[in-house]
């Protein structure tokens, strides 16, 4: 600080009636505070997770273009279920809100003790979920002002939820308690250049029994763009979701010993222990490995050749599946023969 006030008497910017404190606070600029799971400007406030549908009646799915990670996960009859994580913007509405389902829970726990919103859960699942560190704030507990009904939209996908007034409830009101958002694993930087760890792909389809999602690397928007069952994913402005990383982690998924009231049985999406996958950045995609040793452990994700996979700088999707996607690779174009090779 004395250096900088000599520099600026020196320089004549400095006078006798200047202020040095304020003088020097409009000379250097401010930090700008960044998301820790995103690297983009903004806030890292208290963790919210929601459960939200993903069939074809949900959709168009109301404030994901405002989450910061958003996974998706398998449920019953090869259908999937998002699970998104807030925790810089949070949207005036997000839905529709669905149940809670097992993998939910191992999920969660790396992000430490987070506000859960949900619609319900099975009543067998009750139990694991009040042990489990995490908030119950889901409508079983909050009043239809906050988990209201669209009747523009049918049962079961026409619940709603006012996030802000459920958060000003829960943490200003109540006085409960909610993590601010850490890091849970991933880096950001520059993609790698060694050419035998990536490839350029034009986009990827990735398919459960019953649900099919792709994404198509858009070069003038510089983000995979989201596509749902065959059509544009598109948010509640009617623009199109997409995110500069597109995280695909084969993982083993296995039936659970929960089921829906119609006996369909829950499969487990287990995310704890290794694996390999995807990251899609950048046009490109980087074959990678996983690792979480523990639940309460954030995942570690390395290229092939054990160094970091790094993140570009933007939302996050991790698509959770037991299957290798189908890649759409650029036409390969025929050399022309030379005259002298005629």
């Amino acid at each position: 600080m004395k250096r900088i006030l000599v520099a600026l008497v020196l320089a004549g910017l400095l006078t006798s009636c200047a202020s040095p404190t304020k003088l020097v606070s409009s000379i250097i600029p401010k930090k700008v505070e960044h998301n820790v799971l995103t690297n983009l400007p903004g806030k890292n406030g208290p963790v919210l997770a929601v459960k939200i549908d993903d069939t074809p009646q949900a959709h168009p799915q109301i404030g994901l273009e405002n989450a910061d990670v958003i996974y998706i996960e398998q449920v019953e009859g090869g259908l999937t279920r998002l699970a998104a994580i807030f925790s810089n913007v949070i949207p005036r509405s997000i839905g529709p809100i669905r149940s809670a389902r097992i993998s939910d829970i191992d999920i969660l726990a790396q992000y430490g003790h987070v506000g859960f919103a949900f619609s319900g859960a099975q009543k067998k699942m009750l139990p694991v979920l009040a042990a489990a560190n995490l908030e119950n704030i889901g409508a079983e507990r909050n009043p239809p002002t906050i988990y209201s009904r669209d009747p523009s939209r049918s049962e079961p996908t026409n619940m709603f939820l006012d996030a802000n007034a459920l958060l000003q409830k829960t943490i200003e009101t109540e006085k409960k308690n909610i993590d601010i958002v850490k890091s849970v694993g991933w880096q950001f930087g520059s993609a790698p250049t060694t050419a035998t760890l990536s490839k350029n792909i034009l986009g990827v389809a990735i398919h459960w029994p019953a649900s099919r999602y792709e994404v198509k690397w858009s070069s003038t928007e510089k983000r995979w763009l989201i596509f749902y069952a065959g059509k544009p994913d598109l948010d509640g402005n009617g623009k199109q979701l997409g995110s500069a990383n597109f995280v695909i982690q084969i993982v083993p998924i296995t039936d659970s010993i929960y089921h829906d009231k119609v006996g369909g049985i829950t499969p487990f999406s287990n995310t704890v222990g290794t694996g390999t996958g995807y990251l899609l950045r950048d046009g490109k995609a980087f074959a990678i490995k996983w690792q979480r040793p523990v639940a309460t452990a954030g995942t570690i994700w390395t290229l092939t050749d054990g160094s970091a996979a790094k993140f570009a700088d933007g939302q996050v999707w991790i698509a959770l599946t037991d299957h290798d996607p189908a890649f759409e690779f650029p036409p390969v174009i025929a050399a022309t023969p030379s005259p002298s090779s005629k």
